[in-house]
């Protein structure tokens, strides 16, 4: 008898180009997928809460596949931490209902962007936050942040997904709600945006019940041009009204950006 397995992982994605799987290319999900069937032998994808791109980090990403194997949860764990790269961990394993999905039945993601303020940054660093050593009005950006809390049409900071109308048929076929599929068009609720400031690194951490594609990137390299003097503080609420992607700014790159978990 199968069972329906919870997993939740940590992950560099420097080396990885992205969460989904491709052909000939090193993904999150397809290593995965290779480390179950030596262990047990079954053919299973691992469908994760999200697809986080190439270069971007995850902290608490979660994924689901059904398993016939009678290896116990703990074991499991133990044996896919043993034969997976360092650069994936699995933080645990747990069974749950049939129903379960990862990414359909996802109520609300935590994302965190680390910027390193410094002169130098360090190559243990370098990798895992972007480097921006530039004059930068922070108090300005935390004025403008205020303008993305709450529910918006956020279509001006997405970028296009192709896949976008797949995936939607697949969640109304589910037996939960995708996010995508309970929000009308781009519109997304954003529950919380705030920066933190370290001795050398801003931090920018957003809780919302969905994102769209590279829509953190692209929130996070528009709010830098606010620091910076090139967009104005209450530029952020007219970009929203446009609709328009080239309204907004730049995506910022991937190695700042963590899923830091995800919310059932």
């Amino acid at each position: 008898m199968s069972r329906n397995l919870k997993l939740t992982l940590a992950y560099d994605g420097t080396d990885f180009n992205g969460w989904q799987i491709q052909p000939d290319q090193p993904t999150v999900q397809g290593t995965l997928e290779e480390c179950v069937r030596r262990i047990t032998g079954e053919d299973v994808l691992p469908q994760g809460s999200g697809r986080t791109d190439a270069g971007v980090h995850a902290l608490g990403q979660v994924a689901s596949f059904a398993l016939e194997s009678p290896i116990p949860e703990r074991g499991l764990r133990i044996a896919l931490n043993d034969t997976l790269p360092e650069s994936i961990r699995i933080l645990s394993v747990e069974k749950v209902g049939s129903a379960f999905h990862a990414r359909h039945c996802a109520k609300a993601k935590t994302y965190q962007y680390r910027i390193f303020r410094g002169d130098v940054c360090p190559p243990f660093v370098a990798r895992y936050a972007f480097h921006d050593p530039y004059p930068m009005n922070e108090e300005a950006i935390l004025r403008a942040t205020e303008s993305i809390v709450g529910t918006h049409d956020f279509t001006s900071f997405a970028a296009a997904d192709p896949d976008r109308s797949t995936r939607i048929a697949a969640a109304e076929a589910a037996d939960c709600d995708d996010e995508i599929a309970t929000a009308p068009s781009n519109v997304r609720t954003i529950h919380s945006a705030q920066w933190a400031r370290g001795p050398d690194e801003l931090t920018f951490a957003v809780r919302g019940d969905g994102f769209l594609h590279h829509m953190v990137r692209n929130l996070v390299g528009t709010l830098l041009q606010v620091g910076r003097g090139s967009v104005g503080v209450g530029d952020i609420a007219r970009v929203l009204e446009s609709r328009n992607r080239s309204a907004a700014g730049p995506t910022a790159a991937a190695r700042g950006l963590y899923l830091v978990s995800v919310e059932y």
